[in-house]
């Protein structure tokens, strides 16, 4: 993804995951929310021509590199377009489950995966206001379940996210209201193993 960032087109149609999350709710998070990240992130970038040439991955990736001034700004609009993109493209299946070599490897970790969801819905229902909670892949391979606050991304810290989920109350209100925990119980039948599959395969 090069700069100027651009909002692209939902992998799904609006109504695809009704009635777990509807098509007002999408409209909203995809059209409003992440629009005005990608918006807001050029914006920050508009006068750093050095930053233009890096991709939204290399820009998370360096954060700590980056002057201080433009530095906040691109942490969260930079990873609110990143997670939302990721959000977005792990969604779009109908219940199932992971399989080959994802599915062995989360049996490694977790010992089933049961064990992986509870850890999974632990950490989205544990993360204290905004933000998301991750399946990750470390340097050698192994998975863990991580939470992040606001628009923070485990790229930054060298893990590569396979999924997430956003607990933002934007991206459950409409449907759920303050019933985080049952939003995250119909989100495990949204998930597109074969997208994250992808994703462990191309750590690998």
């Amino acid at each position: 993804m090069p700069y100027p960032f651009e909002l692209h087109p939902l992998p799904f149609s609006y109504t695809a995951l009704s009635p777990e999350i509807s098509e007002t709710t999408l409209h909203f998070h995809h059209d409003k929310h992440l629009q005005a990240y990608v918006d807001n992130l050029n914006k920050a970038l508009t006068d750093c021509p050095e930053l233009q040439r890096l991709s939204l991955e290399e820009l998370l990736q360096t954060l700590d590199q980056i002057p201080e001034p433009k530095r906040t700004a691109i942490r969260n609009n930079g990873g609110g377009v990143y997670n939302h993109y990721l959000y977005f493209a792990c969604m779009g299946g109908k219940g199932g489950h992971p399989c080959g070599p994802l599915a062995q490897a989360m049996d490694r970790a977790f010992g089933s995966y049961e064990e992986w969801k509870l850890r999974m819905k632990e950490a989205a229902m544990g993360q204290f206001g905004s933000g998301y909670a991750w399946l990750v892949c470390g340097n050698g391979g192994g998975l863990s379940v991580v939470k992040t606050p606001n628009q923070d991304c485990p790229i930054t810290q060298g893990q590569w996210p396979l999924l997430c989920i956003d607990v933002w109350e934007h991206a459950y209100y409409l449907d759920y209201q303050n019933r985080r925990a049952d939003y995250v119980d119909a989100w495990f039948d949204l998930i597109k193993w074969d997208f994250v599959q992808n994703r462990y395969d191309a750590r690998g």
